[in-house]
């Protein structure tokens, strides 16, 4: 190409390209702090199995959060520290924003889920919640979806102005109990007096159990309301049963608001969310011969923005994207994520710790967050090649594979999350550790913070992120770690104490945990 042919436009466009090869400042690690507490026992409290979260999600928002427990009960905790809620003498006096975080208050709970028994399959079903998903709110009121084993159901929560009367000018006083006094109940009219009363008491209407004062009433008060109460009312909408032969492992919303998906190990259904008795089978991993089922599905997402892609997640550590506008069965997939494991180091644990607990969408739906027992993998949904990033979680506890197949902690599922911003990413741990890392590229930020009232106390001097792909992974583990109890940077760690669920806040750097029966806001 001649030199001399080039346009202007060709130097307008050189200052951006320049600027976008240029290295991006990368986000200062950030200084992780307790913020509070709720359920928090007392020190030598036991914990009750039926207390013990068991899924906590925030609604779009932020200004709501959602917390599911093995006993089937829901609990909501609203935002108080929002701009909207404050008065406006309080704005005015603001001169500058005042940067704080969240902080939520009880708002209410209801029983979700009762413990029942399939007389069929002579199977228990517990009452555990094992998801929670917001649904869009209408006319000020709260809707949300919560799913145990086998049965789905959307609550509705809104207030209601329970009114308040003033009291009237008759007296209930002497009345009994059973809504008749203790006097004759046969007694003819007497005269009419002539501001409405009567100087004795009727006794031939049912339930009259007002006494008019001797007599009668000098001035008659007509009722008045004297205020209204606002009393939070939980309502089950709809009920979505009798769909899936084995356990609901996870629901996601449709961005289109109207439907829903719930997903079990073998099939994928599509709900309307008004439509309680039919649903539509998507997807169907189930074998003609069950003796030939190599994997199993363990996770479904719907993609934030278009209402007909979602993506699932297997037993042996793929994510496959479908596109409902395919087939009405999208047992095709449009897109296979999966790492191929290095030749020659597959052993007995290798598909075990391969099996993918939770994915998670980023926001703007361009990457997608997988967590295995071991790693924490982003990926990008335009290549599938390999994840773009792999952060190391369990690493230190490879020598004890063993070991923790034996006490079924290698089966344990950790939900992972990422921040609004797509920034870090964050996931659970042993010992109430949850593990943080920047997830940007050349970003070397990786914290270990503990649920408690000093998220830092555990904290260590992190090495750098190792390299993206598992071959390239040092094995090299510190001789400390192959002590019992011991993690390669020499902490002690607890396999009965484990921060398997956590939610973070859609707008801001804040992150709830759940241990145990507490859960923790740490921002």
């Amino acid at each position: 190409m001649d030199p001399s042919s080039k346009s202007p436009d060709d130097d307008d466009r050189r200052p951006e390209a320049e600027a976008a090869r240029r290295p991006q400042p990368q986000p200062q690690p950030r200084e992780w702090r307790f913020a509070q507490v709720f359920g928090e026992r007392a020190a030598g409290e036991d914990v009750q199995e039926v207390d013990i979260i068991s899924a906590i999600e925030f609604d779009k928002s932020g200004d709501h959060l959602a917390t599911g427990d093995r006993g089937g009960r829901v609990v909501l905790f609203e935002r108080t520290d929002s701009r909207d809620s404050a008065s406006r003498s309080e704005l005015e006096r603001q001169d500058y924003p005042i940067a704080r975080h969240p902080e939520f208050r009880y708002k209410t709970e209801f029983q979700s889920h009762e413990p029942e028994f399939d007389y069929l399959k002579s199977l228990e079903i517990e009452e555990k919640i094992n998801k929670i998903k917001w649904c869009q709110t209408a006319n000020n009121a709260l809707f949300l979806l919560s799913t145990n084993d086998k049965t789905i159901k959307y609550w509705k929560v809104q207030e209601r102005k329970v009114k308040r009367i003033s009291v009237m000018n008759l007296n209930t006083s002497q009345s009994s109990g059973n809504g008749t006094t203790s006097s004759s109940s046969s007694s003819s009219s007497r005269a009419i007096l002539p501001n409405g009363g009567c100087s004795e008491k009727l006794y031939n209407f049912p339930n009259n159990d007002l006494l008019f004062p001797p007599g009668g009433c000098t001035s008659l008060r007509l009722p008045v309301v004297t205020g209204q109460d606002l009393n939070l009312v939980p309502r089950c909408r709809r009920v979505y049963s009798h769909a899936h032969d084995y356990h609901i492992n996870s629901i996601s919303n449709n961005s289109d608001g109207e439907t829903y998906i719930s997903a079990d190990d073998l099939r994928i259904n599509l709900w309307n969310l008004e439509i309680s008795n039919q649903s539509f089978n998507i997807v169907d991993v189930k074998p003609a011969n069950m003796e030939d089922l190599t994997e199993v599905i363990t996770c479904a997402e719907f993609h934030p923005t278009h209402c007909n892609t979602l993506a699932y997640s297997s037993s042996k550590g793929s994510i496959r994207l479908i596109d409902l506008r395919q087939s009405a069965l999208c047992d095709n997939h449009s897109k296979l994520f999966e790492e191929h494991e290095a030749p020659g180091s597959r052993s007995f644990f290798t598909e075990i710790i391969a099996s993918v607990s939770d994915i998670k969408f980023a926001r703007d739906g361009r990457h997608i967050l997988s967590r295995d027992y071991m790693t924490l993998k982003l990926w990008d949904i335009n290549m599938d090649s390999g994840p773009v990033a792999t952060f190391q979680v369990h690493e230190y506890l490879r020598p004890k594979l063993c070991d923790l197949y034996e006490n079924d902690s290698i089966f344990d599922k950790f939900e992972c999350c990422l921040s609004g911003d797509g920034l870090r990413v964050a996931t659970g741990s042993y010992s109430n550790l949850f593990r943080v890392f920047g997830c940007t590229p050349g970003s070397a930020e990786a914290t270990t913070l503990e649920a408690s009232r000093n998220p830092m106390r555990r904290q260590v001097a992190n090495p750098t992120r190792p390299a993206r792909t598992l071959t390239s992974l040092t094995r090299a583990v510190r001789r400390g770690g192959e002590n019992p109890g011991v993690d390669a940077n020499g902490n002690s760690y607890d396999l009965s104490t484990k921060l398997l669920h956590l939610a973070w806040h859609p707008t801001e750097n804040s992150i709830a945990c759940a241990a145990a029966n507490s859960f923790l806001g740490t921002q």
